[in-house]
């Protein structure tokens, strides 16, 4: 699983033949923007969805990592997977202890499917923080003001968001920032007090505003970093990850704290901590990271720098430890510029991660696709924005097929795009056990064909809904039937399309029709139409 910003976890598939095959990451703060952690082995011949021995695997590390497969003269495969040893020699003193990552593992003699199941049920019971508690739709103001916003906007989309019916607003970057306003990604980053020119109340007033409309209010921050133009760097520049001698090399225009430093734990950990003492109610936080490191010294280790990208690691562990000490059970979403972290060795301290900065609905369908093989939906965060050109239904149908969320300008929908968006919320809300809870079944990879479909069962076999989404088919192509899977052979289940449009009807011949479930998975449903872009959605109710 490979990728870059905005085209994360690309799948390739590739032969291991005699030699030494590595898999690697050397970017510290941002370690999965090319290589994901994640990986299958088919231990005799390619295994598929369905079909196939194969064991999967992941490394619990946020941070540099390393896998290596070697095959040897007998073709035996042995595999390393743990910490990048690149520039990281650590001396282990008498007494000391040193704990490594856990490689998280699953052998499924029934192809990836199963395997993904597998990683699914012990993510939600292990994994991944609260994972058997409902999570929060959300509207986030990003797409629709960047940085240009104030106490009236934000209060006309407190209004938005209570139209669409989601439980959370979510402000983004832009909101702190006095001497050095964060007015654009230049300056302010470290000074984590509201900006008195946009919010003169304040974010509790923010908060206040919020809950009389009916919602909880998060908000974003980026903790580890900082922009040379801030208060915090005129005052500690020792507290920042740069060669001595040598020219700042920026990214973002930002820097990377040194979070070795136990000042600047502290200064990290008071961050959120002051959000959340000054601020009551404050219910959800977006925990960004937008650079990786390069360049890379620590003034705090001063000498001897082999342990810096081990220790950077450990010491966010160490400031979230005592974030979720304090603060057990507030949502926090992960996300670094995208998908650059996503590994379940950050994901024991945060609710869901954002699974890539590209929201064009077609190129997220692969993301998700991606995503899909070892975390479970609840945890993967999709909005529905104004990227690409598709149609509003396109766009709500892909986000709903994990975490769902907005992050669009309300104001610009017709009067039937927000009937149709209040009603995919509600129907996401009453369905999102299945979505959650349920079993995954891919059945049709947008890699194999001109679309793809998925359904998810849940765990009595009694309810499913099924995504279907047509890509670029080519003129007049012809789809087959979709054989379903996961359903109880011998119940009737009725099949009903949702997420339509005002006015508009289903065109599908199984709509409103009721079969047993040996009939749909062996003779399967047709749930492809011939349009490009388009998709379908259906729930699949037993009787």
């Amino acid at each position: 699983f490979h990728g870059d910003w905005a085209k994360e976890v690309q799948m390739q598939q590739s032969e291991l033949t005699s030699g030494i095959k590595i898999i690697d990451s050397k970017l510290g703060t941002r370690p999965n923007i090319f290589q994901t952690p994640m990986f299958f082995v088919s231990l005799n011949k390619p295994a598929d969805e369905n079909n196939g021995e194969l064991i999967a695997g992941t490394l619990a590390w946020t941070g540099n990592f390393q896998f290596k497969f070697e095959v040897d003269e007998a073709n035996s495969l042995r595999l390393i997977a743990g910490i990048n040893p690149f520039a990281s020699t650590h001396s282990l003193l008498p007494g000391k202890p040193f704990i490594t990552p856990e490689f998280i593992f699953t052998y499924s003699g029934h192809g990836k499917g199963q395997a993904s199941r597998n990683f699914h049920r012990w993510a939600a019971n292990y994994g991944i923080l609260d994972g058997s508690q409902p999570r929060l739709t959300l509207l986030n103001n990003w797409e629709t003001t960047f940085f240009d916003f104030d106490e009236p906007k934000l209060s006309a989309l407190f209004d938005d968001a209570s139209k669409l019916g989601v439980d959370l607003f979510l402000l983004d970057d832009g909101w702190f920032g006095n001497k050095y306003p964060r007015n654009d990604d230049k300056a302010g980053l470290g000074d984590w007090q509201a900006m008195k020119s946009k919010l003169p109340n304040g974010i509790s007033q923010l908060v206040k505003t919020a809950d009389a409309k009916g919602m909880k209010f998060g908000i974003w921050i980026e903790p580890e970093m900082i922009n040379p133009k801030s208060v915090l760097y005129e005052q500690h520049p020792d507290w920042v990850l740069k060669l001595p001698n040598r020219p700042e090399d920026y990214y973002r225009n930002q820097l990377v704290l040194d979070l070795i430093n136990p000042k600047v734990q502290d200064f990290v950990f008071n961050t959120v901590d002051s959000l959340f003492t000054q601020n009551p109610g404050l219910a959800y936080i977006k925990w960004d990271c937008n650079r990786m490191m390069t360049n890379a010294w620590s003034p705090y280790l001063k000498g001897d720098q082999s342990t810096l990208f081990i220790d950077y690691t450990k010491s966010l562990y160490k400031v979230l430890d005592r974030i979720r000490q304090k603060y057990p059970h507030i949502p926090m979403m992960l996300c670094s510029g995208g998908g650059g972290r996503t590994d379940y060795g950050a994901l024991k301290y945060f609710t869901e991660f954002w699974a890539s900065d590209d929201t064009d609905p077609f190129e997220r369908v692969f993301i998700q696709w991606g995503y899909s093989y070892f975390f479970p939906s609840f945890a993967i965060c999709n909005h529905v924005t104004s990227w690409g050109k598709e149609s509003l239904k396109f766009r709500t149908d892909v986000a709903m097929m994990d975490k769902l969320g907005y992050d669009l300008n309300v104001h610009q929908l017709s009067a039937d795009e927000l009937t149709f968006s209040k009603q995919v919320v509600s129907n996401y809300k009453r369905l999102s056990p299945v979505i959650w809870k349920g079993d995954l079944y891919r059945l049709i990879s947008p890699y194999e064909e001109n679309r793809a479909v998925l359904m998810y069962v849940n765990q009595e076999k009694s309810q499913s809904v099924l995504f279907a989404y047509n890509l670029h088919p080519h003129y007049h192509e012809k789809f087959q039937t979709v054989r379903l899977q996961g359903l109880d052979a011998a119940r009737r289940y009725t099949i009903t399309e949702i997420n339509l449009m005002p006015g508009e009807h289903s065109s599908f011949p199984a709509n409103y029709h009721s079969y047993t479930g040996e009939y749909l998975m062996k003779a399967g449903l047709d749930v492809s139409g011939s349009q490009a872009l388009s998709s379908a959605v259906f729930e699949i109710q037993g009787l």
